[in-house]
């Protein structure tokens, strides 16, 4: 897929890009207006040395691969979804994370860019399957995950350690194969 006005793809409110050096001001500014949004879901990095190490690992990690949310009006970053853990060979897969901020929360903006970023994950990347893993109580990601096709597959206990202890996560999925039906 072409890149348009600096995008990897657009839709109509929103284009997804990569993460570079140069958008660590605005970045770590909108994450610092988010931290109630955000708090106790996910902590994305709120300072310039964090945001680099961050970003580094998104532009120079193979297994990694991260996508700003931008709004076409000039508003600028209105979230992040990043692939990591990619697997390439028999597997073609890679497990979703993803944030908005919060003077985009709420207005589609995120449901826009995660259908772009499936859609260019199976597309130019070559994926096949895409994982979500989701904290019981976090309402708002259960329902972007729903609202852009994946299904729940199940729920692992104590999977991941975020905020100080290791937390349950419910599993969510999409293939290639749901989004062309």
């Amino acid at each position: 897929m072409p890149e348009t006005h600096g995008y990897l793809t657009e839709g109509p409110r929103v284009g997804i890009r990569h993460f570079t050096p140069a958008d660590g001001a605005e970045f770590t500014a909108r994450a610092r207006e988010s931290r109630d949004l955000h708090h106790p879901w996910l902590f994305p990095p709120v300072t310039a040395a964090a945001y680099a190490a961050y970003a580094g690992r998104l532009i120079e990690d193979p297994t990694k691969a991260g996508f700003l949310v931008c709004e076409r009006d000039g508003g600028g970053i209105a979230g992040f979804i990043n692939i990591n853990n990619i697997v390439e060979g028999g597997f073609l897969s890679g497990a979703l994370g993803y944030g908005a901020f919060a003077h985009a929360a709420g207005r589609g903006l995120m449901s826009e860019g995660l259908h772009l970023v499936v859609r260019y994950a199976f597309g130019p990347m070559g994926l096949h399957r895409l994982e979500i893993n989701v904290q019981p109580l976090n309402a708002a990601s259960i329902a972007l995950a729903r609202r852009c096709g994946f299904r729940l597959e199940g729920f692992s206990p104590d999977m991941i350690y975020v905020d100080g202890a290791w937390r349950d996560h419910e599993r969510w999925a999409i293939t290639a194969e749901m989004v062309r039906k």
